[in-house]
């Protein structure tokens, strides 16, 4: 299929430009001031002047649901294929968190390659919370060379829900992360739950310190908490996750945005927890709450970025777009508009709200209202 999209803004050149963008398949042909194609059977939609941003990545969702950590009522169902479209979320992650009992790498891939199906890029991680991590093949090794899908490894860190994993153990899964994503060109990273424990990132900053393992093969995440441990990490080469939180929207993007200055360019991305459980512990570590987090958050806090502190939309975007595709070996098919480059396409209004999505060149939102409907979703 061939299709032009006229009259949009697009990022490009160091100004936002009145555009138009040619799709041929699922990738960018081109973007111009004016796109001449004389094929018979263009597809010619009007983007009605609004911005065209690239489709988002949220490389942190439970996709499956997260784990009940207040007993089996308390599970997160798992995520429905509209809510990632309706967010702009293009490409994700799928991953599991403190339940690898009820919920299964088996699951998770499964679910994975049902997103795939629906036209959505996924991807998810092997293990969970625990070491020595669940698999699918019964190698964390095995599972990222052998399975499309799984693209590394995840595990918890400085938690009272972990495995309280040893030094020698972490150092020998990311050896075996970073070599199976050698052997099968994936990123092989170990994406790190880091919870609030006393140690932090402790433990990452002796490995990367005495081993040679790369600092870029550690995501550590939810970081907002461990600020100035993630700016040191992030001086040191490493990309730092900070998950979105629309409960404290202000305080989160004014973090986000100071983290954008004091780290290196490229190295701050932001996630959504999506579905992952939310519990709220006293001092005691004791269950007295709990919620659950929405893929709405990643757009939600760029559109905040922009509103509340001021951030120009073509920088705000970036933890959420170039840079993520960056730290995931995706870019520039993903994370950019530009020619070759996938046709992950989101259309904003005036007011920055979501009104058109395009995957790999199929239209799945338009004006608002889903143009692909999942099985059993209403």
């Amino acid at each position: 299929m061939i299709q032009l999209i006229r009259n949009v803004k697009v990022y490009r050149d160091g100004a936002w430009r009145p555009s138009e963008i040619l799709i041929a398949g699922s990738q960018i042909e081109a973007i111009a001031d004016r796109v001449q194609c004389d094929y018979s059977g263009l597809e010619v939609s009007d983007g009605k002047g609004m911005t065209a941003i690239p489709g988002y990545i949220d490389q942190h969702v439970h996709v499956t649901g997260g784990g009940g950590e207040g007993s089996f009522i308390t599970q997160v169902p798992p995520l429905k294929f509209s809510a990632p479209v309706k967010a702009g979320v293009t490409t994700l992650v799928g991953l599991l968190g403190t339940d690898g009992t009820t919920r299964s790498v088996a699951n998770l891939v499964a679910k994975t390659k049902a997103l795939r199906e629906f036209g959505l890029t996924a991807y998810c991680l092997t293990g969970n919370y625990n070491y020595p991590s669940p698999t699918l093949t019964g190698s964390v090794m095995d599972d990222i060379v052998f399975v499309e899908e799984i693209i590394g490894v995840k595990i918890a860190i400085s938690d009272h829900r972990s495995s309280n994993m040893t030094r020698e153990s972490l150092i020998k899964l990311a050896s075996d992360a970073r070599v199976a994503g050698m052997l099968s060109g994936k990123p092989g990273i170990v994406h790190l739950h880091t919870g609030s424990g006393k140690a932090q990132l402790d433990m990452l900053f002796d490995i990367v310190e005495h081993t040679e393992i790369p600092i870029w093969n550690f995501r550590p995440t939810h970081l907002a908490a461990k600020y100035d441990a993630a700016i040191r990490f992030a001086r040191l080469g490493g990309y730092i996750d900070f998950t979105c939180d629309p409960e404290d929207m202000f305080n989160r993007t004014a973090l986000l945005v100071r983290a954008m200055e004091e780290a290196p360019d490229g190295l701050v991305t932001i996630s959504t927890d999506s579905n992952g459980s939310l519990p709220i512990w006293n001092e005691k570590k004791e269950m007295i709450g709990i919620g659950a987090a929405s893929i709405q958050a990643l757009h939600e806090t760029v559109r905040a970025m922009v509103r509340m502190q001021h951030c120009p939309l073509e920088k705000a975007i970036t933890p959420a777009t170039e840079n993520v595709a960056r730290a995931l070996k995706l870019y520039p098919a993903k994370g950019c508009l530009a020619a070759g480059s996938d046709a992950d396409i989101v259309l904003l209004d005036g007011d920055l709200n979501i009104q058109t999505v395009y995957a790999m060149g199929r239209c799945m939102l338009r004006d608002g209202t889903m143009t692909v409907h999942a099985n059993f979703e209403d």
